[in-house]
């Protein structure tokens, strides 16, 4: 009968036995109490504590850890934006006691400070400065959790501006400008490109027209020096220049009249293929060279006579 009775009494020592040993992981830390009372930190490892007597309070990572807090304030410009700061923070090793004991919710602390920061700083920026200077917005930021958090056990390792959200018709908004601005630089390209080809191409019509009035002026002046010659040869035989330009028109005249002929396709053309046809024209040609002669030269003795007056 006495063997049972020391039975529970062994099994009860050995759960005390039992109890009186725990485990801390690594990177982290346990805070034993005594009736209530701090007593003591445990950091990684196989740790003793008297039973019924002591107890863990309680456990801490000394990991670094991440908070992720969402902000919603309203710009310089009056548009309200959603930021998301993002702060990483650990516990020090050294004021375990601090970060147990003296925060009872150190991330609500956390949120408060990015808060009042956010919207102190923020406020004070047109939205294209947010975009633009979200790094000083976290750089603030971690400078005022640094100096609030320190005291408590926390070290603010970093903090970054994960995430700027303005309104969607502002978002929209924005879209549309860019697309504007875009729209209008490409038309300025086009414009200029549209310009480059038509000058590129008056250019090109101007030396097309300069090369063929050259090559016109050539053709007449060789014509001219053809006709010149042929004078000479008919003079030589006895042919007065009279007689060998109603020649030389003549067959020119039939010439052409040869010329269109070959050609099937051409249009119906009616000329003149008399005999004196040639020296008609000819005889025209003379009247209109002396008529503008003539012409040419009563103007110029009316202009001569305007400049005198005057």
């Amino acid at each position: 009968m006495g063997q049972f009775i020391f039975i529970p009494i062994i099994f009860f020592g050995l759960l005390i036995l039992i109890s009186s040993f725990f485990i801390v992981k690594q990177q982290s830390a346990a805070i034993i109490e005594r009736f209530g009372r701090f007593q003591g930190i445990r950091h990684s490892g196989l740790r003793i504590k008297i039973p019924l007597v002591d107890r863990v309070a309680g456990r801490l990572s000394l990991k670094i850890q991440q908070l992720d807090v969402i902000v919603e304030t309203k710009t310089l410009d009056d548009v309200f934006v959603r930021l998301k700061v993002s702060v990483q923070y650990v516990v020090i090793k050294e004021k375990v006691y601090d970060a147990f004991y003296k925060l009872d919710y150190p991330h609500d602390q956390i949120t408060s400070y990015v808060f009042d920061v956010v919207r102190a700083e923020v406020p004070k920026m047109k939205l294209d400065d947010v975009f633009v200077k979200k790094d000083d917005i976290a750089i603030a930021v971690k400078s005022e959790l640094n100096d609030a958090m320190l005291d408590y056990g926390f070290d603010i390792i970093k903090t970054l501006v994960t995430d700027i959200d303005p309104d969607a018709q502002v978002k929209a908004a924005m879209n549309r400008i860019n697309a504007s601005e875009r729209e209008k630089i490409a038309a300025q390209y086009e414009g200029d490109a549209q310009r480059i080809l038509i000058v590129e191409k008056a250019k090109a019509e101007a030396e097309s027209k300069r090369l063929q009035g050259q090559g016109i002026a050539d053709q007449r002046r060789e014509i001219a020096r053809g006709l010149e010659e042929s004078v000479e040869v008919l003079n030589r035989v006895g042919i007065n220049s009279q007689e060998a330009s109603a020649l030389i028109v003549v067959t020119q005249h039939y010439d052409t009249l040869q010329s269109i002929g070959e050609e099937t396709n051409s249009n119906l053309i009616l000329l003149p293929n008399s005999p004196q046809a040639g020296s008609d024209m000819l005889n025209n040609m003379v009247a209109s060279f002396t008529a503008s002669n003539q012409i040419g030269e009563a103007m110029k003795e009316a202009r001569n006579k305007k400049n005198d007056e005057e």
